[in-house]
């Protein structure tokens, strides 16, 4: 199962040298940044699991850096969770009615922000806790490597299992070939992205059974979503 991908948003350089190593010895993937337009920069080129977020942080702020990724498609439901030195009930208000669905008051433990990112992830990502995906009348077991649909068990190769459980894991989003090159078989790959349709017209076969309709749906010029039908 791929790491978890973090992005670390603190301009407190010490601060960010302590979780970034905290994280990675828990098996996080972690990409800091001390500055908001960079942290932008870096969601765009590689969409995270999660987002940690200082509000008082250099370039575009922590609360506008919020802002943006809610407002764009490809970060609208990544999780995001404040850290700030503010304390006031008001601006822990603000956090959260801008779209953080966790807020940290400096200072904290670092063990406690781990235990919130992980209990933020189980809820959003039950794959990462190796909890079985559900989506329409498709389920998946990412321990158990089993995909069911209506009761029967289907047959997927390993690379269209991977690309079903990412799929799986963001219902309703859309993603283009790029993304899922990236995602399913890493950035390193020189996969062309014609593979991608290769392997989304296999998984298509995979999954179907009779009566069912197509849960993959494609969208021109723009990628493959996968829908609960």
């Amino acid at each position: 199962m791929p790491a978890p991908r973090l992005l670390l948003v603190e301009d407190d350089a010490s601060l960010a040298e302590l979780l970034e190593f905290r994280f990675e010895q828990e098996g996080y993937e972690v990409s800091a940044t001390a500055d908001g337009d960079e942290a932008l920069m870096l969601a765009a080129e590689e969409t995270p699991d999660l987002v940690i977020l200082d509000w008082m942080i250099e370039g575009t702020s922590g609360i506008e850096v919020c802002r943006r990724l809610r407002r764009d498609p490809a970060t609208a439901r990544v999780p995001i969770i404040m850290l700030t030195a503010r304390e006031a009930e008001e601006d822990r208000v603000r956090g959260l009615e801008t779209g953080a669905d966790d807020y940290l008051t400096k200072p904290f433990s670092p063990r406690e922000l781990l235990a919130r990112v992980a209990a933020v992830l189980r809820r959003v990502r039950p794959a990462l806790a190796g909890e079985t995906l559900v989506v329409g009348d498709l389920s998946l077991d990412p321990v158990a490597h089993r995909v069911e649909r209506r009761s029967s068990q289907l047959r997927l190769g390993p690379t269209e299992f991977r690309l079903l459980k990412h799929l799986m894991e963001h219902p309703s989003r859309v993603f283009s070939r790029s993304q899922l090159l990236d995602a399913v078989w890493g950035r390193e790959s020189d996969v062309s992205e014609r593979t991608v349709d290769v392997h989304i017209r296999r998984l298509r076969v995979a999954i179907a059974v009779p009566g069912a309709e197509d849960p993959v749906r494609t969208l021109r010029s723009a990628g493959y979503a996968l829908e609960p039908v």
